[in-house]
């Protein structure tokens, strides 16, 4: 008797027949295209969904606008907020876009060979609000231009990379800027705002039209192993300004500037005092920078609503104007105290000690003369510097001195100048094994004074772990 055969158990085999040779045909495919496209690499979040910006109709040419396929792709991630997050994968190409907008618990990953340009149009740069704690732009009055990369009020958010390239093509905006043919402020490349668990690293960023990560009023904030690159001459091209934030952790990077390397920030004025959120608990490490205008770290000049504890360690400059700045000026109000540096090594600098109480910029004429900053507890150990204009610049602010002042162990090579090798006003602290030898107000306390303090303790930011990530282009 013939058997009699199962027309599901037919269906089911055909099924499977059909489904192991679209995989089959999709791996050959991804074979031959994308065999870069799955790869590993460290976060601290890993997301659950995977999509490229090619899936929602994005051209690497360099020419095509994909401000609107950006924009879709994070639209549809979006969705997977409360299920193990997305990520948008950024391949080899030239990815030319306008402003668009982060959401949470998303990554965005860009390939080595992938760059994304900002566009040139000013269309695609969207005008917003000005920032709260600076009540207007920083470049000019009213509001400002968009960043290119946004974000606010999100959590989980990672922007990073295997050292792909985010270019501003910031040259248009600079000599628009020169030539003071700016009606509002330069976007920056980054900037995420009222935000926490942020997390941006391995990544080149060129270019930007001004400053170039910014996260602010945020918390929980790593940046790490990224290079920012621009033109010495190239105008406020800060690199990296955390500004109202706190718990922020900076490592492993490389910073060519025309304007601060790091500069961290509290808000302007009276607007900065009003919305009173300081930026605190910052670690900055291993940082390498080239500046000759200007810092490797400064802290203001907009510090209105206050910086503390601030830890800074193995940093290297080259060729800077100076190493840690303090800029502040009467009307600033608000506080700069507890800062540490300890082993910095400098070559080439104007100063190597520079703190300013007369830094008068104002956003209008509100402000309040008698809000006069707080300046205390600033301790700086382990410094070598060669090749050196003035070894310190240490202007306070009369009747209201920078007090506690602490320099150990601190060897500069001062070359021949009229410049006096020290200058000292209004100040008020000890040193200790200094060379050349401090100005009075910092005079020697010997082993007493030794070392000047730096925090044992860790930031809680430091306990942050990095988890290995995977993407995957075969989609079914």
């Amino acid at each position: 008797m013939a058997l009699q055969r199962n027309p599901t158990t037919h269906i089911i085999r055909i099924s499977i027949l059909v489904i192991v040779g679209f995989l089959s045909l999709k791996t050959a495919e991804c074979a031959k295209e994308c065999k870069d496209e799955s790869f590993s690499y460290q976060s601290t979040k890993c997301r659950t969904h995977s999509v490229s910006l090619t899936e929602f109709g994005g051209v690497g040419d360099g020419v095509t606008v994909n401000t609107k396929a950006f924009q879709a792709a994070i639209s549809h991630l979006s969705q997977f907020v409360s299920d193990g997050g997305g990520q948008l994968y950024v391949p080899p190409g030239k990815w030319l876009t306008g402003s668009f907008n982060l959401t949470s618990c998303f990554t965005l990953y860009l390939h080595r060979d992938a760059v994304i340009l900002g566009s040139q149009d000013e269309a695609d740069w969207p005008l917003i609000d000005p920032l709260p704690s600076y009540g207007r732009g920083r470049d000019e009055p009213g509001g400002r231009y968009s960043s290119l990369i946004m974000g606010s009020n999100l959590t989980d958010v990672v922007i990073t990379g295997d050292n792909g390239t985010i270019d501003g093509q910031g040259a248009l905006w600079w000599d628009k800027f020169h030539n003071k043919q700016l009606n509002y402020t330069r976007g920056y490349l980054v900037e995420i705002m009222f935000s926490n668990e942020i997390l941006i690293s391995n990544l080149v960023f060129n270019n930007s039209p001004s400053w170039n990560v910014h996260p602010v009023y945020s918390s929980d904030v790593i940046v790490k192993g990224i290079t920012i690159l621009a033109p010495l001459i190239s105008p406020n091209t800060d690199g990296i300004n955390p500004d109202s934030c706190s718990n922020v952790r900076i490592e492993d990077c490389y910073i060519v500037s025309g304007d601060d390397c790091v500069a961290i920030k509290s808000g302007w004025d009276q607007y900065g005092i009003a919305f009173g959120m300081p930026t605190q608990h910052v670690i900055i490490r291993r940082l390498t920078c080239i500046s000759p205008t200007s810092a490797v770290i400064a802290l203001g000049s907009e510090m209105s609503g206050g910086i503390q504890d601030v830890r800074a360690e193995d940093i290297y400059a080259i060729n800077s104007e100076s190493g840690v700045r303090i800029k502040t000026a009467p009307g600033r109000g608000g506080f700069v105290k507890n800062i540490y540096a300890k082993g910095m090594t400098m070559n080439t600098m104007k100063w190597v000690f520079w703190m300013t109480g007369n830094y008068g910029q104002h956003p209008d004429n509100g402000f309040d003369p008698n809000a006069i900053p707080v300046v205390k507890n600033i301790s700086y150990s382990n410094i070598v510097a060669e090749n050196v204009t003035m070894a310190g610049k240490l202007e306070g602010i009369p009747k209201a001195p920078f007090k506690d002042i602490c320099i150990s162990n601190a060897n500069m090579e001062v070359v021949k100048s009229k410049k006096p090798i020290w200058n000292c006003t209004d100040i008020q602290g000890v040193s200790h094994d200094v060379s050349p030898q401090p100005c009075s107000l910092l005079p020697d306390q010997g082993s007493e004074a030794y070392p000047c303090p730096y925090p044992t303790d860790r930031l809680p930011i430091d306990d942050v772990e990095f988890k290995e990530c995977h993407y995957d282009s075969i989609h079914l």
